[in-house]
């Protein structure tokens, strides 16, 4: 670690203690969802997309674990690689035909990272010559299944987080369980939590552990996430299963299986937990009428600090995320809050590899030094705390938000807890409880962290966000770009005002649950523009990353 980081990180620390992601019957999960060709050669366009991802080593200090809590860790890595293989199975189908048809060992690489062969950061854009476009459904839903027949189809829980759409003998849809399409897999990733679990240390993670085995079985996960928001001192954490919608791009209703294997870093995470206190006081302060935000959340909330060791399935496929707020059960949330997990290592990463140069490139040379890894971190740690503003539930009872928002739910979630995000550093500053650098530096580093999101692409639901945002900005007048240096300044007192208006737009159309009126919105900002593609090209022209791809594995971890 250079020492600018490592003052920043020891900045940090301090601020925090002052108080600052072709169908097959339904008894086979595993077909290919397009029959595998003969040997395939990259487009020709292809190669130089396969540089965007800078590689990082995910090591951490396993030194205060014990040997037991060691061999834990291995059997959680072990549960992470089945997850893996599931999440192959809900996006593509047969990883190792797919592989095996590849000659370019680049382009075989990339289709790993990618978990098929459309480029994710490059709004799916297929880049194996021989495949088109993604199916919006992925692998949840019959290929050949119009929106109008799945609407039309008159069966309870449907819109479930679940199960898969198939058909059967007669070619009527059916839901299938994922228990059943993925039994054997789930069979085995349940055995290594609950050996996992007799070797926890922590009674509260070993409980958690049980259920989880018992969640993944049943398809009932409401208890796990209960006792998952119970456990407060276990130094290793996973998350394990179907979590995330963003892979259903055609209604943002089924859940893609993924892993995450963190180290606690159990003196950040002290420090950093004092926030949750003000989440009350924050939501009655929302800029929108009092219905937009009389749901109020669970106070059992907290901020935790990881090193990420081992990550798999959806959080491993296109970029890579750098905190987590969980669980997504409006239920549990509304019960008792949600947890916040800051994985600092790969962050830094992000930060240093890629923040630093975009704003090199696009942040007016005055500006540039508001761009601080203070500030990226507290952004980063204040929006997933702002997935717990607002409103879960429409404003006429219909249901949830994400159910009535379907396939823009994510974006626009992503959208809210961004610019929220920002209102809490606001709103904290204001109140004496962040008082280390200034709010200058939040802003500007925020305008950096747009054209790193942007980045990702229309398909995914932080890129579209960002895309929103931008043009949003732009049309507020929020910032300006000087035409002889082509960088950005971010202009104060309208982007403030741009802030306030953001995040009531946003909080009204999700408490309004207006499928329609959402869909036009993202229709009309959730683009990029000719000037903003030519300065994304800039920073490709530069070789700066867009994002990181992981070195992981029992073995980089030396157990």
């Amino acid at each position: 670690m250079n020492r600018t980081v490592f003052v920043a990180l020891f900045s940090l620390l301090s601020l925090a203690a002052c108080g600052r992601s072709p169908a097959p019957e339904p008894e086979s999960a595993a077909a290919p969802a397009t029959t595998p060709q003969p040997a395939i050669e990259a487009a020709e366009a292809a190669p130089s997309r396969f540089d965007i991802y800078a590689s990082v080593r995910l090591t951490a200090d396993l030194s205060h674990l014990s040997d037991q809590q060691k061999k834990m860790v291995g059997l959680l890595i072990d549960a992470a690689t089945i997850t893996d293989n599931i999440f192959w199975q809900q996006v593509w189908g047969d990883r190792e035909a797919l592989l095996a048809g590849i000659e370019d060992p680049r382009a075989r690489q990339f289709a790993i990272v990618n978990y098929g062969p459309w480029d994710r950061l490059e709004n799916d854009k297929p880049f194996l010559e021989q495949y088109g476009p993604r199916p919006p459904g992925a692998r949840f839903y019959p290929e050949d299944m119009s929106k109008e027949e799945f609407e039309a189809w008159q069966q309870p829980g449907k819109d479930g987080q679940y199960s898969l759409v198939r058909r059967n003998a007669e070619g009527q849809l059916t839901l299938v369980p994922y228990s059943a399409a993925f039994a054997e897999e789930i069979d085995q990733i349940a055995v290594q939590l609950r050996q996992a679990a007799t070797l926890a240390e922590d009674p509260e993670f070993a409980r958690y552990l049980d259920l989880r085995a018992t969640a993944l079985l049943t398809d009932d996960y409401q208890a796990s996430d209960m006792a998952w928001m119970d456990m407060k001192n276990n130094p290793v954490e996973i998350v394990i299963g179907p979590i995330e919608t963003y892979q259903d791009a055609l209604y943002g209703y089924r859940a893609a299986f993924e892993t995450f294997v963190l180290i606690k870093d159990m003196a950040w995470s002290e420090r950093l937990a004092r926030f949750a206190q003000y989440m009350p006081e924050l939501q009655r302060g929302l800029p929108v009428p009092d219905e937009y935000k009389a749901e109020m959340a669970g106070t059992d909330a907290d901020l935790n600090a990881y090193d990420v060791v081992y990550v798999a399935g959806d959080s491993n496929s296109g970029s890579k995320t750098i905190a987590i707020n969980l669980p997504n059960d409006e239920e549990v949330q509304l019960s008792k809050g949600t947890r916040r997990l800051q994985l600092k290592n790969a962050m830094l990463a992000k930060f240093n590899q890629i923040l630093v140069p975009i704003a090199d490139e696009l942040i007016a040379d005055d500006q540039r030094p508001y761009v601080t890894f203070d500030s990226f971190f507290g952004n980063t740690m204040f929006h997933e705390v702002a997935h717990g503003l607002g409103i879960k539930n429409t404003l006429d009872g219909a249901g949830t938000v994400r159910q009535a928002l379907k396939e823009h739910a994510s974006a626009l979630e992503e959208g809210k807890a961004d610019i929220l995000g920002l209102y809490m550093v606001q709103k904290l500053r204001e109140m004496g409880e962040i008082t280390e650098g200034e709010l200058m530096n939040d802003y500007v580093t925020f305008m950096a962290g747009i054209f790193r999101s942007i980045r990702f692409g229309a398909s995914s639901a932080h890129g579209r966000a960002n895309m929103i945002r931008f043009n949003y900005f732009s049309n507020a007048g929020a910032f300006s770009r000087d035409e002889t240096t082509g960088k950005y300044r971010v202009e104060v007192p309208v982007f403030e005002q741009a802030v306030r208006d953001l995040s009531q737009e946003l909080l009204v159309l999700q408490g309004n649950g207006d499928y329609d009126a959402v869909a036009a919105f993202v229709a009309e900002l959730g683009n990029v523009g000719g000037q903003l593609q030519a300065d994304l090209d800039r920073l490709a022209a530069q070789r700066i990353p867009v994002d990181i791809v992981y070195e992981q594995g029992k073995e980089v971890l030396g157990l």
